[in-house]
């Protein structure tokens, strides 16, 4: 499956910066408010070791990591939810991600003019909340106008859904996000068709200046307190030194550049990480002379349903999966030794597919 991650903030925050750290497709900065009129998209691969330690023993022809969609999302402002700046048609973008990548400014900078006059992350965090929730309460107010029509035909179903797609308007107008509101499963898929703005999970980055990228300033500790108690991450990053870093040719060079920095690792890993533990996500693997490639799939996904991420042939015709522990393989060196010592097993549909396991799918379309 392919991951979308949307990347959101008010204008002149650095977000495009970021997208430029995580991106092999870089995207053109500008100091000036609504200069971007489309929505950038890259990709980029999702970093894992053990998918290069495998092909290090298994010496392929290919090496294929997953990979993640990012999608640069013109910056926001007040009013975008009724056409002000960039207006909402960018709104629809963010419709189309699994998770958003909310970026929020967290340095000064008197050469990049702040668009409400001063820097202040929570004022701003607020503006794009409220941008969302009016573009998803016009959803919501839509949607019932549908249900009430169709309730006139004497259905019921409509009149179950009109019920809570107002608990949903009620919300809204408090001023609340759809992620937090107190209803149960069956309820949510009712309106998962509107795909709401604010039910998706969101990673908050604040993007910070080069002297605060290990110990974070006060505009991060204002972040994090106002955050405080919900279901979400913080992360750090020092976007135009890490775009910098990015733009060197070689592995060691970057990498030498992040440690005199002190960091261990770029922090489009750690986003990364985050999202997928944000949308309960993992990887397993499979591995041959050919190629060796990771795959991602929801946590609790059954063989038959990871078979299914590969190819639906795979899915339709599935007979059996041959399953590797990923500590199993590195342990004893190689699929034959794994095979001799009994540790391959065979495992059938239901078998519900771990973090690292590395997969042959035995099929019969």
């Amino acid at each position: 499956m392919a991951l979308k991650c949307g990347i959101i903030g008010i204008t002149n925050i650095g977000k495009t910066t970021i997208f430029n750290c995580i991106s092999r497709t870089k995207a053109e900065t500008s100091n000036f408010a609504f200069s971007a009129s489309k929505s950038n998209l890259g990709v980029v691969e999702v970093p894992d070791a053990r998918l290069f330690t495998i092909a290090k023993m298994v010496n392929p022809a290919k090496i294929t990591p997953t990979t993640v969609e990012i999608v640069d999302i013109p910056g926001l402002a007040k009013g975008a939810s009724q056409g002000e700046g960039i207006g909402n048609k960018f709104l629809e973008d963010i419709q189309r991600t699994d998770a958003i990548i909310h970026v929020v400014r967290c340095f000064d900078d008197e050469n990049l003019p702040h668009i409400e006059g001063s820097v202040n992350p929570v004022r701003d965090m607020e503006i794009v909340d409220l941008e969302l929730q009016v573009k998803d309460l016009e959803m919501v107010e839509r949607k019932i106008v549908r249900m009430e029509k169709a309730a006139k035909s004497g259905e019921k179903e409509p009149l179950k859904v009109i019920e809570i797609l107002k608990k949903y308007k009620e919300h809204f107008e408090n001023f609340q996000n759809a992620r937090s509101i107190d209803l149960n499963d069956h309820e949510r898929e009712a309106i998962a068709d509107l795909f709401l703005l604010t039910d998706k999970p969101v990673l908050y980055v604040c993007n910070v200046d080069e002297k605060s990228a290990l110990t974070g300033n006060k505009y991060v500790e204002q972040v994090k307190e106002a955050l405080k108690g919900r279901k979400t991450e913080v992360l750090t990053v020092a976007g135009l030194l890490e775009s910098e870093i990015a733009e060197l040719e070689s592995e060691e060079d970057r990498l030498a550049f992040l440690q005199d920095a002190g960091l261990t690792e770029p922090s489009v890993n750690k986003m990364i990480r985050s999202a997928y533990s944000l949308l309960n996500l993992e990887v397993f693997f499979t591995e041959g002379p050919k190629e060796v490639r990771a795959w991602t799939i929801k946590k609790g996904m059954n063989a038959k349903q990871a078979a299914g991420a590969i190819h639906s042939d795979l899915e339709r015709g599935f007979i059996r999966a041959e399953v590797i522990k990923y500590d199993d393989f590195i342990r004893l060196g190689s699929e034959h030794a794994v095979k001799e010592a009994g540790k391959m097993k065979l495992e059938g549909k239901d078998y519900i597919v771990e973090d690292g396991d590395m997969m042959f799918i035995r099929f019969n379309v």
